[in-house]
């Protein structure tokens, strides 16, 4: 099993910081120190921290940023990298993205956003949910109260996930999906395949669309809650403020 980050995107409600970098190379360290973590610095030790040694990270837009850290990174962390490039990063949304790293999911994968910032706890937790023939298993925020805007998820007990998307009525979620999954590598073919569906179906939508496209064709993908534990997708300066707050807790 192998780490794999999505760190395509743009992220153009951080600028500055995105003028120059990608959304995942904004800085989470304390304010002012704007050589220091990135969130790409904190998903890659948590990489590091469950055993994993080998990562894959999907680059787009600013992509030089990320080869010119390549070596510093594997230095650091003790992976190795792979880069895989987005040609169309700026134009489509990411299940083109992660379809572009399919090769990667035949390793099976802990796949994670490259903006949220989170604790190794999460990796931990998808880690000891596998088996039982589970081939997808999402880490679900069963605690945070819902809005509009989250990756809103709704779980039957006994068929796992159902339904994943933002535009549902949170009263009806069971939860939040934070951006981390966890793919073995039995999964990859047919999640291939589900992506490329969707992003021919319309290049805008995202690769929790895919995970709906499986879920729609009898595919079984699992959940697994996270707990009470501090995270963000960082989106916007507030998020990145959260984001600085919660990096320094861990």
């Amino acid at each position: 099993m192998i780490g794999l980050v999505l760190a395509a995107g743009a992220g153009r409600r951080l600028r500055p910081y995105t003028d120059t970098l990608p959304k995942a190379l904004v800085p989470v360290g304390p304010e002012g120190s704007e050589d220091g973590l990135t969130v790409l610095d904190l998903t890659l030790g948590n990489f590091a921290e469950v055993g994993l040694t080998e990562a894959a990270i999907i680059v787009g837009y600013r992509k030089e940023a990320v080869y010119e850290r390549k070596a510093a990174l594997e230095a650091k962390y003790g992976l190795k990298l792979t880069l895989i490039d987005n040609d169309k990063a700026e134009e489509w949304n990411n299940a083109y993205s992660l379809w572009c790293g399919r090769e990667a999911l035949k390793d099976g994968v802990i796949l994670a956003n490259g903006d949220t910032v989170h604790p190794v706890s999460v990796e931990k937790t998808l880690l000891a949910a596998r088996g039982d023939g589970k081939k997808i298993i999402l880490a679900l925020d069963t605690v945070k109260r819902l809005a509009d805007e989250e990756m809103k998820v709704v779980v039957d007990p006994e068929k796992g996930m159902r339904r994943i998307t933002k535009l549902m009525d949170p009263a009806e979620a069971t939860g939040e999906y934070i951006g981390v999954t966890l793919i073995e590598g039995e999964a990859a073919v047919e999640l291939a395949d589900a992506l490329q569906a969707t992003f021919e179906r319309d290049p805008q939508l995202y690769y929790e669309d895919g995970y709906q496209e499986l879920v729609n064709r009898g595919f079984r993908i699992d959940v697994a809650p996270i707990g009470d534990v501090q995270w963000v997708e960082i989106d916007n300066h507030d998020d990145l403020a959260r984001g600085r707050e919660i990096a320094c807790q861990y």
